[in-house]
């Protein structure tokens, strides 16, 4: 699993407890290659948006601790550092639910992405009028107050305040969650042309299986905090089991509601 070559990210055997007493993550491992776009599938409570927050360093402030393994980032550990560090060596997360500062403009959030920059506001205004090139929709709202913009304007706040950092790296948790399947599409494919076109490597966690398996080069799934499956995104689409049980799609005969409902004793990768 090569994009420009080298590995960006590697977490290796990870376990995460909250509260020094609830296992989350159980033994997660995997790769993120430079200027690639990998996503962490799985349902809610799988444990993506976990393993996001213990790259990013977001858990403490949630009584969440990585208590085994190690994540390393271009070759150096980094689950030590401050989150604030972290964005300095270009890994930003973009917050599942937006998160933007509500009663600053559009445009002051935007600024707020480049608060650790210290080279100077020319540059600072060429990023932004970047992020403008990429979202023109922000550029007609960027006076109006974040709180009043729609969810999709929000979502396309969110990840124009993480380019505005200049990241390498953008942990991306679920950017299709609430939003219509036309500005889903939208999303995804301004994704895929910052990845292709600024090389910004993308790790998605994402429950909407379908659409990020169409613009990802790699994925994993995860299951009650472990990794079940991986491989290249053109194999997880073509897989049976993927198809069944994450695209709901079924080559097999019409099951019951007692067959779904008990799925789990029927998937070839946990027998």
């Amino acid at each position: 699993m090569t994009a420009n070559g080298g590995v960006l990210l590697t977490v290796n055997n990870i376990e995460v407890i909250y509260d020094h007493v609830i296992l989350v993550l159980k033994g997660v491992s995997f790769n993120v290659p430079e200027g690639g776009i990998v996503s962490l599938l799985g349902a809610n409570g799988a444990g993506k948006t976990t393993t996001l927050k213990a790259i990013s360093n977001l858990l403490r402030s949630e009584r969440g601790d990585v208590t085994k393994g190690s994540i390393e980032y271009l070759g150096e550990r980094v689950d030590q550092l401050s989150s604030n560090d972290l964005v300095k060596k270009g890994v930003v997360q973009v917050m599942e639910g937006r998160h933007c500062f509500e009663h600053l403009t559009v445009e002051e959030n935007l600024l707020t992405g480049a608060y650790t920059r210290r080279d100077g506001r020319a540059e600072i205004d060429k990023d932004l009028e970047l992020v403008y090139g990429y979202f023109p929709r922000l550029k007609e709202r960027r006076r109006a107050q974040a709180g009043y913009t729609s969810g999709g304007e929000q979502q396309m706040t969110a990840v124009g305040r993480a380019l505005m950092a200049r990241p390498k790296m953008i942990l991306l948790d679920e950017p299709s969650l609430g939003l219509a399947p036309q500005l889903v599409e939208e999303i995804f494919d301004i994704v895929q042309r910052l990845n292709e076109d600024e090389g910004v490597t993308f790790l998605l966690a994402e429950q909407n299986t379908n659409m990020a398996l169409k613009y990802a080069d790699y994925g994993y799934i995860l299951e009650n905090g472990r990794i079940v499956m991986d491989g290249n995104a053109a194999d997880l689409r073509e897989n049976e089991d993927v198809k069944e049980f994450y695209l709901g799609i079924s080559s097999g005969e019409k099951k019951s509601y007692r067959d779904v409902k008990h799925y789990r004793r029927r998937k070839r990768w946990l027998a």
